[in-house]
């Protein structure tokens, strides 16, 4: 042991100094907070990458203030050898790099007597956030340990700490900085190192819970919900995508951009919202199929487009990661509160179609899916992820490779009448692409006749209204509608982001399974009254939960749904997730 590690430890109070075998657990929350420039997400998505190969689950949601750009940030990680679909409702292990501006994550901090608090700015005053009895204190010298090595970064002496304190295997961790410094030279990777190996030295102070060995040895994936939405649009086929940047839908852009180009596909970045739209409603009529991606601000200027390719028959994905409104709103955080404008944003009768996911993974799953609606009954879909999906990065399972049959009718030889809007048994007309000899029609938002020539008569608009109608609600969209788990007499609805709280919480209420079930709607419009009649057939209790003020869900689920009267509702908005411990409180109250 070297003198500068003893003297940072000569700080840390004798209660917490004290090393002992800590009982293994088969989940460990941990948080890492500090100012901008601290390298908190990048100590903390390696802790994640790390305890991936050392063969467990996890989650890591990230948290910002109001900034759009740099400032104080936290990482909440939760790793575990089952897996993780929501943040714990406590955090075992709390490591401040610095305390600037920590109270702005005070909601989201949740302490406990036995959390242990590290701070490693040793001499800063605390916020009020960890004084008081309740939480346990421990120091690391930061400031001292980095001086003493030249080029140990802080963040990394933090990463080795936590790695070490939780029982992590030092040289899954060791791996990934040899990987990542490595391509910058060996100085790099060796100052990288050993601020890991100081850390490791430091965590021999700390009494915590050590994680329990993995459970087998799976294929998983580490993903983001945003990765996984652009990774599901491209298994369905997108080839265009054009878009203006916005929190928090940047990263399917990013994603995509590299990816699109390897395949002959193309991303363009558009100069605002108005212009990505129409951009791929042109990439779509020339034959591609098309996505774009923003967030509520952005579709509010998207709608009447959407409208215009709801007119056209156009198809397209729109993937809204939604966050706090209304107008700038929240950009940092997540809200289930775009559902009204999703559903109902569109002027005039405009049928489309509104999908969600209900987990990380999921995401690629609906927005393959969204593509393959879009495509098969050329409508637009707009998929509602939101920013507690987007820019989560989770340890999952491999998801499945489920093919759609992603098919366009395009009118590959038009008869001489080639009638473009034809009222078909299906409500789909075959699409002629530009060039197509025969093939030409006017597509505009002008109500039409058949043809596509612009017309205002009753006998058109009604006929154009009724086919563009039919093709939505007598879609058949199989058992992907939504996801359906146990078969007890009291029903929890709910959607999105909102599932995997849930999900946990009956777990914890019902470990037998037998007195709740979970319907989670992947298909929020058009709505299936017979498929979720069906459903709930058999119960004698249902509970809409979802996180909005104004109960956008439930409202929607009254008008479309025959809901008996009695069903109960739990609604609260954004932009705090919610918890497991908070929704089973819930179904206890609901249940007794």
């Amino acid at each position: 042991m070297t003198q500068v590690e003893t003297q940072s430890r000569a700080s840390v109070p004798a209660a917490i100094t004290a090393t002992m075998a800590a009982a293994e657990t088969p989940s460990i929350a941990i948080a890492m907070l500090g100012s901008g420039g601290s390298g908190v997400m990048t100590a903390a998505e390696i802790l994640l990458r790390a305890a991936a190969r050392a063969g467990y689950f996890g989650l890591m949601t990230k948290t910002f203030g109001p900034q759009i750009r740099g400032g104080e940030a936290a990482a909440f990680v939760t790793l575990s050898t089952r897996p993780v679909e929501t943040q714990a409702d406590q955090i075992d292990l709390l490591f401040a790099i610095d305390w600037k501006n920590a109270e702005r994550f005070a909601g989201e901090l949740q302490l406990g007597p036995d959390t242990l608090v590290i701070s490693g700015d040793v001499g800063a005053a605390l916020p009020d956030i960890v004084t008081g009895p309740r939480p346990r204190l421990g120091e690391v010298n930061l400031k001292t340990l980095t001086r003493s090595h030249k080029g140990v970064r802080p963040n990394m002496v933090a990463l080795g700490t936590v790695g070490g304190a939780i029982g992590l295997p030092r040289h899954a961790i060791a791996e990934l900085i040899a990987e990542r410094l490595g391509k910058k030279g060996e100085a790099a990777m060796t100052q990288g190192l050993t601020a890991v190996d100081l850390g490791y030295d430091e965590a021999a102070n700390f009494a915590v819970a050590k994680l329990a060995p993995p459970l087998g040895d799976s294929a998983r994936w580490i993903i983001s919900g945003n990765q996984a939405a652009g990774y599901g649009a491209i298994r369905g086929g997108v080839r265009f995508a054009a878009a203006y940047p916005i929190t928090p839908a940047t990263e399917i852009l990013e994603w995509l951009a590299p990816r699109l180009q390897k395949i002959g596909g193309l991303l363009v970045q558009a100069e605002d919202e108005l212009a990505s739209i129409n951009m791929i409603i042109g990439g779509s009529f020339g034959g591609a199929a098309v996505l774009t991606a923003t967030s509520g601000p952005g579709l509010a200027l998207m709608s009447e487009s959407i409208g215009l390719a709801v007119a056209a028959e156009i198809p397209l994905l729109v993937i809204n990661v939604m966050r706090g409104g209304p107008s700038t709103g929240i950009p940092t955080k997540s809200e289930q509160s775009d559902l009204n404008i999703a559903v109902y944003g569109l002027h005039g009768d405009a049928p489309h179609v509104v999908t969600a996911p209900n987990s990380i993974s999921d995401c690629l799953f609906t927005a393959q899916w969204s593509t393959h609606l879009a495509e098969a009954m050329q409508v637009p879909a707009i998929m509602l992820s939101d920013q507690s999906f987007g820019q989560a990065l989770g340890i999952v399972e491999k998801p499945a490779a489920l093919a759609f049959a992603t098919h366009r009718a395009v009118a590959e030889a038009p008869a001489q009448d080639y009638q473009r809007y034809a009222v078909t048994a299906s409500g789909v007309s075959p699409m002629a692409l530009p060039g197509t000899p025969g093939g030409q029609y006017t597509a505009d938002g002008l109500e039409h006749s058949e043809s596509g020539t612009p017309s205002s008569a009753v006998n058109d608009h009604n006929r154009q209204l009724e086919k563009r109608l039919r093709k939505v609600v007598e879609f058949d969209y199989g058992d992907h509608w939504a996801q359906i788990e146990g078969d007890g007499p009291a029903a929890i609805i709910t959607w999105g982001s909102a599932t995997g709280p849930v999900r946990q919480a009956m777990r914890r209420v019902d470990p037998d399974g037998t007195r709740l079930r979970l319907i989670s709607l992947r298909l929020i419009s058009p709505a299936q009254p017979a498929r979720l009649a069906q459903a709930l057939t058999g119960c004698g209790q249902i509970l809409v939960v979802e996180q909005s003020q104004m109960a956008q869900f439930f409202g929607h689920l009254k008008a479309q749904f025959d809901l008996p009267p009695m069903a109960g509702l739990y609604a609260r908005p954004g932009p705090q997730p919610f918890r497991v411990a908070e929704i089973a409180a819930k179904l206890e109250e609901w249940l007794s």
